[in-house]
């Protein structure tokens, strides 16, 4: 019998800690439940590669650095010249039947770890106190992502809107870097939300 997968922050019982009105919240940081992702390595210039991903998937692999494509309920992060993480259910089973016969590597990662989303108008600034990027530098209207450090914590960090962004943290990290985040939006004022 399958044991019920415990979540990296539920000892932290942040839904008793969420508040009802987030209008006037600086920043909102969030812990998202379980979401089933993988690595998947390819070669870009092998054409049965991106075509084997297109006819599983419905959509083409973002070939390009920072790019994010969101195709329904799946989202393609590229992550370098042959690497994206593929968050999305269902993806494992419809990669390997479509890349069969392709070479490519197929790495689940969902349950080793978490994603923190933070928003709110001073959600960048908080990024900005433990991220050496230009994160505005980087605000544009389109989506991005990138591999980057959050105070010497290796993440992905995905912008999912204006003022919103996905942090992919390793699950033994999760409850530092929840903490880490908490402590540097405080004096801009910070809410939780429970998982949804």
């Amino acid at each position: 019998m399958t044991k019920p997968r415990q979540e990296p922050l539920a000892h932290l019982a942040l839904g008793s800690q969420t508040t009802e009105d987030m209008t006037s919240a600086a920043v909102v940081l969030q812990a998202l439940p379980y979401h089933p992702s993988l690595i998947l390595r390819g070669e870009t210039d092998d054409q049965s590669f991106l075509g084997g991903f297109r006819l599983a998937m419905g959509f083409d692999l973002p070939i390009s650095p920072f790019c994010v494509v969101n195709h329904r309920e799946t989202f393609a992060l590229w992550l370098g010249p042959n690497e994206w993480l593929i968050v999305g259910d269902g993806a494992d089973a419809k990669l390997a039947s479509g890349l069969a016969g392709c070479h490519h590597a197929l790495i689940s990662v969902g349950d080793g770890q978490q994603i923190i989303a933070i928003s709110g108008p001073r959600a960048i600034d908080v990024l900005t106190k433990h991220c050496p990027l230009d994160l505005h530098d980087q605000k544009r209207s389109q989506l991005w992502c990138t591999r980057t450090v959050l105070a010497g914590i290796q993440i992905i960090l995905r912008s999912t809107g204006d003022s919103n962004y996905h942090l992919h943290i390793g699950r033994s990290l999760s409850d530092y870097t929840w903490r880490l985040l908490e402590d540097a939006a405080l004096e801009f004022g910070v809410k939780t939300v429970a998982e949804s």
